[in-house]
């Protein structure tokens, strides 16, 4: 998992409460279990004009110019502005996959859905919690000024607005180290690799025939 310490990126607003993992990756993209390529069917119904399916060349895909993520303004943005209860719905972890696979880094929110929060957590994206009306400034920011981005600094937990004002956050201690350090449960696990090969020799000196050649 890629670390997070300092971003400074493009800022993209969606202005919609409720925005469940069915809106952000559709049910008929998640046969696979790839982290990778779901970047394309982000938000896929809102997208596209049509219906997609998997395997397809979304390149031909007609896109719905009426959508905030298809605005050239918005092309290449990192940090996404959302309102309550993002990621509400399925457990998918998809879904944050299709964030991240689309270049999201962080998500601004008035507040999340708890699995989709610690999914977050778990492949490299930072979800902020923010009190509404500090979301309604940003919202009001963001469409005035073409261009707007913010520096979020993890390890100060300040998140910087172009004019100079900065913004606190909370976040949790362990889980602010994982993503610092770019630890997954996996390589969470790694850490510990001398240990659990020292308890495998030991077990195999105490009981060989668990590990007999069957």
């Amino acid at each position: 998992m890629e670390k997070f310490q300092i971003l400074d990126g493009l800022v993209v607003p969606l202005d919609r409460p409720n925005v469940d993992t069915d809106a952000i990756i559709p049910k008929q993209y998640l046969k696979s279990i790839k982290r990778s390529g779901f970047g394309p069917n982000l938000f896929d119904d809102w997208r596209y004009l049509e219906p997609g399916e998997p395997g397809q060349d979304h390149s031909k895909r007609r896109l719905n110019p009426d959508f905030v993520l298809n605005r050239a303004r918005y092309q290449g943005a990192q940090i996404l502005l959302g309102r309550e209860n993002f990621g509400c719905g399925s457990s998918r972890e998809h879904a944050v996959w299709a964030l991240e696979d689309a270049g999201f880094r962080v998500i601004l929110a008035a507040s999340f859905a708890d699995i989709f929060f610690s999914n977050c957590f778990k492949n490299g994206v930072l979800p902020i919690a923010l009190e509404a009306q500090t979301l309604d400034a940003l919202f009001a920011e963001v469409d005035a000024s073409e261009g707007y981005r913010l520096t979020v600094d993890l390890e100060k937990q300040l998140i910087s607005k172009p004019d100079g004002e900065t913004i606190s956050f909370e976040v949790d201690e362990f889980r602010k180290y994982c993503l610092l350090n770019g630890l997954d449960d996996i390589g969470l696990t790694l850490q510990h690799a001398d240990d659990i090969s020292a308890y495998e020799e030991r077990r195999r000196q105490e009981a060989p025939w668990l590990f007999a050649q069957l």
